[in-house]
């Protein structure tokens, strides 16, 4: 995984995104963050406690 895995979108794939629902960006929002804590883990930029706190709290928020 690099950080372009997190570039900003290209054209094409806003055009995705605006035909997308609600519940479908929230899906996609959520995948997109879980591997981006799973980069920063890879990289030991958080330990392991951090990273499970934080996709606890990331995976509370989206399942509201």
């Amino acid at each position: 995984m690099t950080t372009q895995d997190f570039a900003i979108e290209k054209p094409d794939n806003q055009a995705a995104w605006s035909r997308m629902s609600y519940e479908q960006k929230n899906r996609e929002l959520l995948e997109r963050q879980k591997r981006l804590l799973d980069l920063f883990l890879s990289k030991h930029a958080i330990d392991r406690a951090q990273y499970e706190k934080s996709l606890h709290d990331l995976t509370s928020k989206f399942n509201r």
